[in-house]
């Protein structure tokens, strides 16, 4: 396969289409819901998933002071919220009335999941120590929330400059991995 050079400012777009989340917070009793797909997984049990939050979204200093959130993983069926969640300031708009998005409680954190969305990760801030430098945080899985009706949900991966692909066909190939 013949390669060409490639952009260095455009390398996320190859090692991105991880799901996009929407990551809900919680803090003085403000809530807020942002677009994030910078998120990967670091360790299995207990889960433990790093994740970039820039500390230009409004959701920064929430997730820093109450050292939790919701990694809700949205479907196709409201891709135009998703976009618009990530293209709004929750500084000063309500994302959940703007974007009709239901809210509903979780059982480990103050941070709300988002009824909409096919699974819902509560979690909690273990280390946080890369977010002045890198605005990563590492966060613990508490409790997880999935749709039982959707087996292979069409979620939506972000290639950058707008540009999404969407889940489709699964294969199963043999593995010897527990």
């Amino acid at each position: 396969m013949k390669k060409r050079n490639y952009p260095l400012k455009d390398v996320y777009r190859l090692l991105e289409p991880g799901p996009v989340a929407l990551v809900t917070t919680s803090y003085r009793g403000e809530s807020n819901i942002m677009t994030m797909s910078w998120q990967t997984m670091i360790d299995f049990e207990p889960p433990i998933v790093a994740c970039v939050i820039s500390n230009r979204n409004h959701s920064f200093e929430m997730i820093r002071k109450s050292k939790e959130c919701v990694l809700n993983i949205p479907t196709l069926e409201i891709a135009k919220q998703v976009v618009g969640c990530g293209n709004t300031s929750g500084d000063s708009v309500d994302k959940f009335k703007k974007f009709k998005l239901t809210a509903l409680p979780a059982t480990t954190v103050k941070a709300p999941l988002i009824d909409e969305c096919y699974a819902s990760l509560e979690c909690k801030v273990i280390d946080s120590k890369l977010a002045n430098k890198y605005n990563l945080f590492f966060l613990e899985v508490q409790k997880a929330w999935v749709a039982p009706l959707k087996k292979y949900p069409s979620t939506l991966h972000h290639f950058g400059d707008g540009h999404f692909m969407i889940a489709g066909k699964t294969i199963k190939l043999a593995s010897k991995m527990k």
